[in-house]
């Protein structure tokens, strides 16, 4: 048996997962997982994620989640091009600085535009009052701030002249607002600088096949939600946004 992804490209870590193996060319089974449709359409992923959740990696008898493990992974067993993840021990250093970053900064921002915009709606029949949007702006506004001064300078990628994980990790999580109507580019010209390069390394037909359903977010409004998943998943964002 071969490599099996199981992705959901609504997700942004399954995003960065799979473009990187695609600009890789690492041969790999996708196996599509549409988490909004309910349990049978996630089942595969249950099977192979012991947290039941995507992404998820199955290689051989060999399982694997949460997607800087499966970045790294890959990276190690296809040896792709050194610039993703260095060999030289303080470059890798910075890639592990940004990841750790990541999580607490730009993510913990970033996503919620699409939750209030889209997601929670979708969920619970009610908008969200605009202040609550603002309030997220201004967060993932200070995170970009520290973004673009502690991490990105004057430098062409994250770690310097060449794409990193960093990079990746970071950008498809910036699409996320971007989706939502909430260009997070427009008046921030060194970023979309490095957006468009970010795009150039990883090829735009891949960037904008990967984000398709991003960009055609409004879509998700028509599809039927699985009851149960409604009823958990109501009362999470909710909780998510306090």
């Amino acid at each position: 048996m071969g490599l099996e992804l199981y992705l959901d490209l609504l997700s942004q870590p399954c995003r960065s997962i799979y473009i990187f193996a695609r600009s890789n060319n690492i041969p790999f089974e996708f196996k599509q997982v549409e988490l909004f449709k309910g349990p049978s359409n996630s089942e595969g992923a249950g099977k192979v994620s012991l947290l039941k959740k995507v992404p998820a990696l199955k290689d051989g008898d060999f399982t694997l989640a949460e997607c800087t493990a499966i970045l790294l992974y890959l990276s190690r067993k296809y040896n792709t091009p050194d610039h993703w993840y260095p060999s030289d021990i303080q470059k890798r250093a910075q890639v592990d600085e940004y990841l750790s970053w990541h999580h607490a900064n730009i993510r913990a921002n970033a996503p919620k535009t699409m939750w209030i915009k889209v997601l929670i709606p979708l969920f619970t029949g009610q908008p969200l009052p605009s202040e609550k949007l603002q309030e997220v702006m201004e967060g993932l506004s200070a995170s970009l701030k520290q973004f673009e001064e502690r991490f990105l300078k004057d430098k062409a990628f994250i770690i310097g002249s060449e794409i990193s994980l960093a990079d990746l990790v970071a950008v498809v999580e910036l699409m996320q607002p971007v989706g939502v109507g909430c260009d997070i580019f427009e008046d921030r010209p060194r970023l979309m600088e490095w957006r468009r390069r970010v795009e150039d390394a990883v090829g735009k037909e891949l960037f904008f096949q990967a984000h398709e359903m991003i960009f055609n977010i409004k879509e998700l409004s028509n599809i039927q939600i699985h009851p149960q998943l409604k009823e958990h998943l109501a009362p999470v964002l909710m909780e998510m946004l306090k």
